[in-house]
């Protein structure tokens, strides 16, 4: 797995260097921002997020939640952050002083303090070890804090298993379906809030659950 986790890192820094070519840097993050604004929405009932809050983004990429949250003091966590510090022209660590900007893997990050909302967003079947990385977010949260995952989940069984056999998704190492990624939470003593259909399409729907730390 960790052949393949190093594989799908090479191509998300690739992708991320095709998909921003020729982009405006101002009109691509306000865009972003409005994504984000559009996500919370979903899901601002069960997650209130005031200055005072405290926030985690674990995989944050180079246009996180950081964007949307400036009034808060956030922690984000993403491996390629130098890459795309070097790479990218529309991310600079320098750009948002409420941030502080952590380059290690989710499952490696060392945490010493607990938060009141985790972040993970289109991130968590990226990592190497999901087991240690879902394990990870239930441990950076403060008992009550709550978990946001935003997840590709397969539709039919038989897809994700050629997915498993096949590089059919090389930018993702991990296939699993809605249930799968429900459990995974639930091994880790939270409690799912809620679960929201983002998009749907044929092989994959894109959700993004809820969780509440209970211990």
């Amino acid at each position: 797995m960790n052949k393949r986790w190093k594989i799908a890192q090479y191509f998300e820094l690739k992708w991320w260097k095709r998909y921003l070519n020729e982009k405006d840097i101002q009109e691509y993050l306000a865009n972003k921002k409005k994504y984000w604004q559009r996500l919370y929405d979903l899901v601002s009932k069960e997650v209130q997020i005031g200055p005072g809050k405290s926030i985690l983004e674990l995989g944050c990429g180079p246009s996180g939640l950081y964007l949307l949250f400036d009034k808060n003091n956030i922690t984000a966590v993403d491996p390629l952050l130098d890459e795309y510090e070097k790479h990218l022209n529309i991310f600079s660590k320098a750009a948002y002083p409420n941030t502080k900007f952590i380059t290690t893997t989710i499952e490696e990050y060392k945490n010493n303090e607990e938060f009141d909302v985790v972040f993970c967003m289109n991130a968590i079947n990226h990592v190497s070890d999901i087991e240690l990385a879902y394990a990870k977010l239930a441990a950076c949260a403060k008992k009550g804090g709550k978990i946001i995952v935003s997840i590709d989940a397969h539709n039919y069984a038989f897809c994700k298993f050629l997915f498993r056999l096949l590089p059919g998704d090389i930018l993702h190492p991990h296939q699993y379906d809605l249930g799968e990624y429900e459990i995974f939470l639930q091994k880790n003593q939270c409690k799912i809030l809620q679960t929201e259909l983002v998009k749907k399409e044929f092989f994959f729907s894109h959700y993004m659950m809820v969780a509440e730390k209970m211990n």
